[in-house]
This record gives structure tokens, C-alpha cells and sequence, in this order.
């Protein structure tokens, strides 16, 4: 027999409904202006990920993968900065590449100039440190293999007799 699915605490319920409101208020708002833009964005930029970015990052993991020797458990290590990096990438693209600079500076008196600098400094910090994480983890496993012992001691009893 299943479980019931349990319905979830009154503060749990209202915070779903509370949000469910925003979201419904903010569509509301974003269709109202020009909704042909808007869907025409949405459907634009699924097309775009489904059909152009989904096989390249597949094809740059594949690459990973083989560049690593087949072993799965180092690709973490390049994928988790790899996402980070592009993430802050796409969020502040406009003002990394400059493409808002008189409007970036009428807004707020400053220059974009640091942005690109920054970016490259935080995606620089975040690959050094899954690289500084990689060689702290491979490092006792290759130890361990210098002295002769196997990557993970078993203990070894004889069988039970029944």
C-alpha cells in the first residue's frame, strides 16, 4: 500500500499561496504591457536552450569526460564552477559586455568597466578552488597507492559455515 501524500503544515500552505499569488500578479503585469514580446521571448529562448545550447554544453561535457580519462567522479569538479561562471554570465551579461554603458551610467553615475575584470576574477576563484579541492581528494588516494595498499581496505573473513 502507498502512502498518502501529506498535505504540509498551515504556515507551509499559506508560503505556497503567497507565492503562487506573486507569480500569478507578475505574469499579470509582464502580459499586460506587450504579451506578444513576452511569448515570443519565451518560446524564443526555449528554442534557443532546447535546440542550440542543450547539445553544446552536452557535447563540452562529453569532452570533459574524455579529457578527464572516463572517470565521472572529477567531472564534478569542472561542471560546478563551469555552471556558476556561466550562470553569473547570463545574469549580468549586459553590463560584462558593455552593451548598456550610456544607460548604466545615466542610471547610476558609474562605468561598467569593472564588470568583465570581476567576472573573470570570480570564474578564476571558483576554478582554482574545485581545482585545490580535486588535489586535496586525489592526493591520499594516490598516496595510498605508492605504499601498496588498495584504494579501499576490505575486511577479508572467511565464510560462514551454516
Amino acid at each position: 500500500m502507498r502512502p498518502r501524500p501529506t498535505l504540509g503544515s498551515p504556515l507551509h500552505i499559506l508560503l505556497l499561496a503567497c507565492s503562487f499569488a506573486l507569480a500569478g500578479y507578475a505574469g499579470v503585469r509582464l502580459f499586460a504591457d506587450d504579451w506578444r514580446g513576452v511569448a515570443l521571448w519565451l518560446v524564443g529562448a526555449a528554442l534557443l536552450h532546447d535546440l542550440v545550447l542543450l547539445p553544446l554544453y552536452t557535447l563540452a561535457d562529453r569532452a570533459v569526460v574524455r579529457g578527464l580519462g572516463g572517470h565521472r567522479a572529477g567531472v564534478l569538479y569542472v561542471r560546478v564552477p563551469a555552471a556558476l561562471s556561466a550562470l553569473l554570465l547570463l545574469v549580468w551579461f549586459p553590463l560584462i559586455s558593455g552593451m548598456v554603458e550610456d544607460r548604466y551610467r545615466s542610471a547610476t553615475g558609474l562605468s561598467t568597466d569593472g564588470f568583465l575584470a570581476r567576472w573573470l576574477l570570480i570564474s578564476a576563484v571558483l576554478f582554482g578552488g574545485s581545482a585545490l579541492l580535486l588535489a586535496m581528494r586525489v592526493r591520499p588516494l594516490a598516496r595510498g597507492r605508492e605504499r601498496g595498499r588498495p584504494r579501499r581496505a576490505t575486511n577479508r573473513r572467511p565464510p560462514a559455515d551454516h
